[in-house]
């Protein structure tokens, strides 16, 4: 396994220490070290050069000793470091996942409004980091969504399956592959959600003649085809992976959150850069999964473009 940490950023919150859960339990599942980071914000008045006097060192961090006091006594642990920094959480928090395996916050912080559902620095990691980052929701979401139609994430094997949205039209690799390897990883099913946008938007100006009906079925039945051809190398790499399509009408946002209810974890990609774009961006369905899924989402940076 990979020798880089999974690394849990806490702030003493209960949405932090939800996701050092998370994080300990992917750490043991990788067979990956756990580093566990606090972001410290002080002063931000101050010169950016210069740390407030009397801050305390790291072995003295309350907040790291929260935690070093949770994790005391157990066992079955994998090995565990602490590191505190100091800065704006939003810019330290994704410089983490220079050197980690994955990235695991919590939806909310201290700071901010208690309504919000995703706070700053979490978007902001998941925006911004180079590793794959995971947002652990408080529990009891509700969605707002009805789960007819997406079906329940169970698969086979143990536990909560794994959901993975694929975009037909611009299949992302390594939005696939960690699906795949994830729900190896937990021993769970697979489902696939491909969404297809219907119905279908037409625009004409005067005295155009109308384009011909298209078939539903037809064009649900050519996003299975391209779906399932998607995922033939990834069922190849993990044959132990049952991995079942849906393929569904109308909003692949709303169909990923109301999959979300009961399941382990929704994986999503995020926009590889453009040319004429070239600021990293989530897309408008990766947030508003992170925004309103009930469970767990990880947002999975694009793999590099080939040369």
């Amino acid at each position: 396994m990979s020798t880089q940490p999974v690394v849990a950023a806490v702030d003493g919150s209960d949405d932090s220490l939800r996701a050092l859960e998370w994080a300990l339990d992917a750490a043991h599942r990788r067979e990956a070290p756990l580093r566990v980071a606090h972001v410290r914000q002080y002063a931000l008045w101050g010169r950016p050069d210069a740390a407030p006097a009397g801050l305390p060192a790291a072995e003295d961090d309350p907040v790291l000793g929260l935690v070093r006091g949770r994790l005391e006594g157990r066992t079955g642990l994998s090995a565990v470091d602490f590191v505190a920094l100091d800065g704006a959480p939003g810019a330290v928090l994704p410089e983490l996942g220079a050197t980690a395996q994955l990235l695991v916050l919590g939806s909310r912080g201290r700071g901010g409004f208690s309504s919000l559902l995703l706070g700053s620095n979490s978007l902001a990691a998941a925006r911004d980091a180079e590793c794959s980052v995971v947002v652990v929701p408080r529990p009891g979401r509700d969605t707002g969504t009805s789960t007819e139609g997406a079906g329940s994430a169970e698969g086979a094997g143990a536990g909560p399956g794994v959901v993975v949205g694929v975009n037909v039209d611009s299949p992302d690799e390594a939005t696939l592959a960690f699906a795949f390897r994830e729900a190896a990883l937990r021993g769970a099913g697979l489902r696939v959600l491909a969404a297809y946008p219907w119905p279908p938007q037409t625009w004409m100006l005067p005295g155009e003649v109308p384009a011909p009906q298209i078939d539903q079925s037809a064009v649900e039945h050519e996003t299975r085809v391209l779906a399932d051809g998607f995922l033939v190398p990834h069922r190849t790499r993990h044959p132990e992976v049952t991995a079942e399509i849906r393929v569904l009408p109308g909003d692949a946002a709303g169909h990923l959150v109301a999959a979300s209810e009961g399941a382990g974890l929704v994986v999503v990609g995020r926009h590889r850069r453009r040319l004429l774009a070239p600021a990293r961006m989530m897309g408008s369905v990766t947030q508003a999964v992170l925004l309103h899924a009930a469970s767990p989402v990880v947002v999975v940076p694009p793999a590099p473009p080939e040369e």
